[in-house]
């Protein structure tokens, strides 16, 4: 089945895209020591280290990143985004804005909640900060209570993302994973069904779709949508119908709308 994803529109450029790039500087810190201590209270969401530099001390906080499930990415220095100027040291870290939730806790949790508040927000590569922020304070007005997404393939949760979520992110329980498809699997065993929204003729309307029982919404990439192998492991595959041509919605709006009709149709069930 194809499929197009739930698109996001580009951001400005102009002044907005600067006070956006000074935003996303103030999450950084930088330099082997700070980001080392960084890494001790475990108050990092992800590790940039400069193409090119090494050495044991680098070596050292990538291999610590990597055991605390950070996403860690190589660089050009020009590419760092720290201000001009600093002495960077060739690693930069980004604060985190929130607390993850292990995922076999989050099994436990889920375990013991009744079906009428067992919802599960999936949200499969969502790059940018602002409609990832955006997606959590919906998430949260619609009480959906559990957020799972990659730690590869996902914008970090930055003061960028808490700031959006206009403070949700200290109200949900977020859970970063190696696997999405396991996740999904894992889900499924205690009896969740997988909801995947895709822009689709063959789809399902979510007006004709029943959203009783334990759900999870899987929402993908503001770009191409749910990953092929992640849409496989959907039980369902929904999409929002249209009221003229235009079939490009962006993905915080579309997850947003989605996720109160979920809750809608469960309330007049």
């Amino acid at each position: 089945m194809k499929s197009k994803g739930l698109h996001a529109r580009k951001p400005a450029n102009g002044v907005g895209g600067r006070e956006k790039v000074q935003k996303d500087a103030d999450d950084l810190i930088w330099g082997v020591n700070a980001v080392r201590e960084a890494l001790e209270t475990r108050s990092l969401g992800e590790l940039v280290v400069q193409k090119g530099k090494g050495g044991p001390r680098i070596q050292e906080i990538i291999d610590r990143a990597r055991e605390q499930g950070l996403r860690v990415r190589f660089m050009q220095s020009d590419r760092l985004g720290v201000p001009a100027g600093c002495r960077h040291q060739g690693v930069v870290g980004r604060r985190s804005a929130a607390v993850f939730l292990p995922f076999d806790r989050l099994l436990d949790l889920i375990a013991s909640d009744p079906d009428e508040i067992s919802r599960v927000l999936i949200l499969d590569s969502i790059q940018d900060p602002g409609n990832f922020g955006s997606i959590l304070r919906s998430a949260l007005a619609a009480g959906f209570r559990y957020v799972i997404f990659p730690r590869q393939r996902s914008a970090p949760v930055s003061g960028t993302v808490a700031r959006t979520s206009a403070g949700a992110v200290a109200h949900l329980q977020l859970c970063r994973v190696g696997n999405i498809v396991e996740a999904m699997k894992s889900l499924k065993k205690y009896g969740f069904w997988m909801y995947g929204a895709v822009v689709s003729d063959d789809a399902i309307s979510m007006y004709e779709t029943d959203f009783s029982g334990k759900v999870a919404l899987v929402v993908g990439s503001e770009g191409k949508g749910i990953r092929p192998l992640v849409q496989h492991h959907c039980d369902h595959l929904i999409t929002i119908p249209m009221q003229s041509d235009f079939d490009s919605l962006n993905v915080a709006v579309a997850a947003a709308i989605i996720m109160f009709e979920m809750v809608r149709d469960r309330q007049a069930g």
